[in-house]
């Protein structure tokens, strides 16, 4: 196989669906790399990060205050559908040709510009404060991290993103991905059967 791609880097602390593509299948990244992404995830309030992630250092501390359903959902419900979301220093974006997790790691910040993104909808699953479970079905060049970032900044008390979880990529579902040890373990025949056509994509993209 020549050409090997995928669709949608995860970040570190991440888990769940990465798309990849074989041979000819490459020439339609872009396009499976431009539909709706779905996260289930956990927040943190009452700490902030360098990198809005539990893998950065903490930069801030705050208590968090008595908030009822409401009030949460209300922070969520600012962020849903068009707004503007400022992309994190800790990412891939480039300034300059240079990739902006790396002029971090140098102690630089630079300015950047924000980016319109989509919340098409979103759960707020559970509510352990200082802990939220949630999940959300957002476009692409979505950063769930800043999303977190922002409702604690909401809330008032700052938050950072303690796990994540890919479980959809459009039409496709982790629950029907195949895992690298499944992978590792399993024969070329029975690697071969779970590989799509690009037929079967059109097919399930509704093509």
């Amino acid at each position: 196989m020549k050409k090997v791609g995928h669709c949608g880097t995860l970040d570190p602390i991440a888990t769940g669906l990465l798309l990849l593509t074989l041979g000819r299948g490459t020439k339609i990244q872009d396009l499976l790399m431009s539909e709706d992404k779905k996260y289930a995830g956990t927040l943190a309030l009452g700490i902030t990060t360098s990198t809005q992630d539990r893998q950065g250092e903490v930069i801030d501390q705050r208590p968090v205050p008595t908030l009822d359903e409401n009030q949460v959902r209300a922070a969520f419900e600012k962020f849903c559908g068009d707004f503007y979301q400022m992309p994190p220093m800790v990412s891939a974006i480039k300034h300059g040709g240079v990739p902006l997790y790396k002029l971090a790691r140098q102690g630089k910040v630079v300015e950047r510009e924000p980016r319109l993104v989509h919340v098409y909808r979103y759960t707020v699953d559970r509510i352990a404060l200082p802990e939220i479970d949630f999940s959300v079905v957002c476009s692409k060049g979505f950063y769930v991290r800043t999303y977190v970032h922002d409702i604690g900044e909401t809330l008032g008390c700052g938050a950072h993103l303690k796990s994540l979880r890919r479980t959809k990529s459009g039409r496709f579902g982790v629950d029907h991905a195949i895992s690298v040890a499944e992978i590792k373990n399993a024969s070329r025949e029975e690697i071969l059967k779970r590989i799509l056509s690009l037929p079967e994509v059109s097919r399930m993209r509704g093509a």
